[in-house]
């Protein structure tokens, strides 16, 4: 049933491009694929030559108060969100206060090693690559889980391969990246990011919940007993965690590794500091050149992985995009740019009614990311 409204969905989308102006062949495409998925609310911006020249929100950001998806609207835009914090740490990197070799053992006040290979020193940039061999069997929400001091079963977040030999994507790297960032720059790490990062660009949004206009959030939902269901944890408020905070400790309450609230536009605005090599259009300058090109190396050829930053060649069949995807609360995201800087794009979705759950499987990224590439990259 899915592949017959997907197949009705492309066919109307062919037959109507050729009467139309690419922005209503488009929407008129994608309104009949948000259909044929029961999207809640749908969010696309495309980027060329460094500018939003196009932009529109599909939906809602309420589904039972059927409130229309707004440009303002806030997501919690989940994976994408290490890019941020990569950003945030590459400006420590450029200050000369850690380098991407820095034993990160040195960095957490406790050791982060291998048991397997203990002598192998495990690097910042190890963990920003996900090539560091630690992953998320023990959970990631806090840092308890990999301190040996503190949790028995410690040595489980460690793969058997040697560290910087083998990928494996875990959301542990990156909340231990956020700490770090806390340590290096003695600020609280959501409000680094803010101060450094957001500010500088003119964009509004960030990791703590309780600090952002909660009237902007934009609902997410997941298929749950066959009904599309509010995923209320995505926006839960912090303040209580945040009353009894342990300043480069408890950094995962902001959840460095995918919780940056953000609306659709200001990601694309954000996005184009990475088109243009760490400057942003108007000439702030967030991250050196040579910061941003390293960002943007694969660093696992494999995997096409560089540091919170991706090389991917299947989104959209036969084109390389860089950038990142995001998957939480049945929320999907992509933001991606072409090698060439020619153009980007970002699609946020705020639920389908799928099978997939919090699966980056489910086909709603790339049916529209492949209809933004037709319809204004070719």
């Amino acid at each position: 049933m899915r592949a017959e409204k997907l197949f009705i969905a492309f066919l109307a989308g062919i037959l109507g491009a050729c009467s139309q102006s690419p922005e209503s062949a488009f929407e008129k495409d994608i309104e009949a694929l948000r259909d044929s998925l029961d999207n809640v609310g749908l969010a696309v911006v495309v980027v060329k030559d460094r500018q939003i020249v196009y932009h529109h929100e599909f939906g809602y950001s309420d589904l039972e108060l059927r409130t229309p998806l707004r440009e303002d609207h806030l997501f919690r835009i989940a994976s994408i969100s290490k890019s941020f914090s990569a950003t945030s740490m590459m400006q420590l990197v450029e200050k000369g206060l850690v380098t991407l070799d820095t034993d990160v053992s040195a960095l957490a006040g406790f050791p982060i090693r291998n048991p397997k290979y203990p002598e192998k020193v495990i690097t910042l940039e190890m963990l920003m690559s996900h090539t560091s061999s630690l992953n998320d069997s023990q959970g990631y929400f806090v840092l308890d889980v990999v301190n040996p001091d503190v949790n028995p079963d410690w040595t489980e977040c460690y793969n058997d391969y040697e560290p910087g030999t083998g990928y494996e994507y875990c959301n542990l790297n990156f909340n231990l990246v956020g700490t770090f960032i806390e340590k290096l720059s003695g600020e609280r790490f959501d409000q680094y990011v803010v101060h450094h990062v957001l500010e500088p660009l003119g964009l509004y949004g960030g990791y703590c919940v309780d600090s952002l206009d909660a009237s902007r959030f934009a609902k997410l939902y997941n298929l749950e007993d066959g009904k599309m269901t509010e995923q209320k944890e995505a926006y839960a408020p912090r303040s209580e965690r945040i009353a009894n905070y342990r300043f480069g400790y408890d950094t995962p309450v902001f959840s460095p590794t995918g919780g940056m609230k953000i609306s659709a536009c200001d990601l694309a605005r954000y996005m184009m500091m990475h088109m243009g090599w760490g400057t942003a259009p108007d000439g702030t300058r967030i991250i050196s050149s040579e910061a941003s090109h390293s960002m943007q190396t694969e660093r696992s050829a494999q995997e096409h992985y560089g540091l919170a930053l991706e090389h991917d060649f299947n989104k959209v069949p036969g084109v390389e995009l860089v950038g990142h995807t995001g998957c939480a609360y049945g929320l999907r995201s992509a933001m991606f740019w072409a090698p060439d800087r020619s153009y980007g794009l970002v699609c946020i979705s705020t639920g389908t009614n799928d099978e997939y759950g919090d699966n980056e499987a489910s086909v709603i990224l790339p049916e529209v990311l492949q209809r933004m590439y037709k319809y204004f990259c070719q």
